[in-house]
Formats: C-alpha cells, structure tokens, sequence
C-alpha cells in the first residue's frame, strides 16, 4: 500500500486558512471556470497568446457582457486559472489544462451533469446509504437501472467518465485474462460489452457469459450481435442484489472490472461467495478496480476518493472507491486466495488475481 500525502508536513497556520476558503468557496470557483471553458472565456485567452487580452477588447467581442467577464475572470484569477500582465489577461498553466486536458474536461462534465445537483443531498445520504440525489436524472432505486435512458448530458457525461477509465486498459490485460486458456469466460458487470468484445476479439476459441441488469445487458446483446458474436456470447440477466440469484457455474474464469465499487462491503461478500461457486477447482477471479491505495501519484488517488460520493448520493447509496486491502479482504472470506497483484494498467487501475481455495 502506498502513504498518500495530499498536504505539506509543515503548513503555516495562514496558509492552512487560505486552503479552508477554497473549500468553503469550492461550489463557486468550479461554476465560474466550468463558464470560462465552456462559453469561450478560455479559449479566446489562449488565442491571445502570452500578451493576453485586456476586458475593454474581450467586450468589443460582443461575445459575453461586461460584467460577466469582469466577474468570471476574477474569480479564474482567484483559483490560479488566469493572470494578469500590464493589465491584459493571460491565461495560466492550469487554465490551460481545463482547455486541453481531457480527464480533467471528463472530470468536470460528469461532476456538473450528473452529480452536482445530487450532491446537495450528500448529508441525507449518508445518513440513510440511500442515492437520495438520483432524483435529479431519473425514479430509479439506483442509477444502473437507469443508464440506458439517462437525460442528456448526464447519459454522455457518464458514460464518457466511465469508459475514459476502463478502456484506456483492456487492450494491455488480455494476456493476463487468458495467461490459463480459460474456455469459458464469465463477465460479471458486462456493462455495454466493450470487454466481452475485446476477449471475443483476442482469442477465437472462448465462450463469453455476460452478467448484467436486464436493461444494461440488452445494450451488450445488441452491441455483441452486430459484431458477429452471437454464437459465443450468452447473456444471463441478473440483479446480483438479490442474494437469491444464482450465477452460471462452471466457469473457467470470471472477470469483474469497475464492478464491485458499485456495491457496499455486505453486497460484495455475497457476490465473491457466489462467485467461487460459480468457478470451476482452481479456476481463477479477476478484478480490476481503481483502488485508491495503490497509485503512484497523489492526483489519481485523489480524483478516486473523490468519486466516493457520486456512489453515495447519485449511484447505490453505500458504495465507493474501495481500497485493494478491503476487496483481498473479502474475497479471502468467500474462500479466494490472492495470486498476483499488478499496478499501473492503463490510466489508474490495478488487476488482483484470485484462485478457488480447493
């Protein structure tokens, strides 16, 4: 595991104040620059080059008033986005980054469109583990059954946030997925099938059982069938909540990526024990998760333990980002051995291999 340390040892009392304000004044700044990208502000900085461009020429635009320029800039001056030089605005390093970024642009289209509002019932919550903020975007017990149909932009926003972590992997950890010939392969958490289809596509011999909510799943079969897979891949819908649900046995090999994050430690202990059933003498689990404890720099675990909250108030109610120690936890519990652990795959994720305990 590593210590993650997001603040300097020695912190003057003045400067831990300041970084109180920024806190208190967060909801502020992260509007006012999500404005300046959006409406242009940034870019037209950035095509001001190092001179910058003073407020009388960026009204001349007739692009945004007077005042809101006057009140936007200052506030992206407040936050280090903007500076300014003989009186001309020049847009900062960090500015720069919100223009060109793209994590950090995923980061702020799925903060905005689907958890912002939510987020203001993050205290009751927490307090009843319910998604009370999902009320936002639609009348479902949880945000999975309702992916499929979310409004726009929360659907695009969403999707782009969760696919810009997972797909960024899966073309490096298909010799991992098949380092045992596994024949029959099971995709738990098969989302819209992209990793069903990137295993279909490696290797030509193996069976694809995929497992999702009826809603998703139906995307998958959709998506798989268009692609030439419909004899190898097998759809089971299955709301793995229900502790009842069985899952099909005899596999070679499970595969779960960004799954079990959607679950609290309860849920997960009864899916892992559901899950060893499910696998053959010897056969083998993989997660890959982004486990918050395992990345080499403070800004990805960051980013990670910040995403917690979504799960509280938009997704389940009490789930998270989950540390790698908690997962080997319970699967060990279910009756998994922890094989391997490998770091650094893709953008931020980790692959734990498990084997059935004989």
């Amino acid at each position: 595991m590593l210590n993650k340390k997001f603040s300097p040892e020695k912190q003057s009392a003045f400067a831990a104040r300041f970084e109180a304000q920024k806190i208190a004044f967060g909801p502020v700044v992260f509007q006012c620059i999500r404005y300046a990208w959006k409406r242009g502000m940034l870019q037209a900085l950035a095509d001001a080059g190092s001179e910058g461009i003073s407020l009388e020429n960026l009204v001349t635009t007739e692009k945004w008033s007077r005042y809101a320029l006057k009140l936007v800039l200052e506030t992206c001056l407040s936050a280090g986005i903007v500076y300014l030089r003989e009186g001309h605005y020049v847009l900062d390093k960090t500015g720069y980054c919100v223009l060109t970024d793209s994590i950090t642009q995923i980061n702020i289209n799925f903060t905005h469109d689907v958890c912002y509002q939510g987020l203001f019932l993050l205290e009751q919550s927490l307090d009843e583990e319910k998604p009370l903020g999902l009320t936002h975007l639609g009348p479902w017990t949880t945000i999975y059954e309702g992916l499929s149909t979310l409004p726009e932009p929360a659907k695009t926003s969403w999707f782009d946030f969760d696919h810009f972590y997972s797909d960024t992997s899966f073309p490096s950890i298909m010799p991992d997925v098949f380092a045992t010939a596994p024949r029959r392969v099971m995709d738990i958490g098969a989302n819209t099938g992209k990793f069903s289809y990137a295993a279909l596509s490696y290797n030509q011999e193996t069976e694809l059982h995929l497992v999702d909510l009826p809603v998703q799943l139906k995307v998958a079969e959709e998506n798989l069938n268009a692609q030439g897979f419909r004899e190898r891949a097998h759809f089971h819908p299955t709301n793995l909540l229900d502790t009842t649900a069985t899952l099909p046995e005899n596999m070679d090999l499970i595969w779960m990526s960004q799954f079990l994050s959607c679950f609290s430690e309860s849920a997960i202990s009864s899916i892992l024990e559901r899950t060893a059933k499910a696998l053959v003498p010897n056969g083998q689990l993989l997660i890959m998760d982004t486990f918050w404890d395992r990345q080499q720099y403070d800004i990805a675990s960051y980013c990670l333990i910040n995403t917690s909250p979504y799960f509280t108030t938009m997704a389940s109610g009490n789930s998270k980002i989950y540390e790698s120690t908690d997962y080997i936890r319970l699967a060990e519990a279910a009756g998994l051995k922890l094989l391997t652990a490998r770091d650094g795959i893709g953008y931020c994720h980790s692959l734990l291999r498990f084997a059935k305990v004989a």
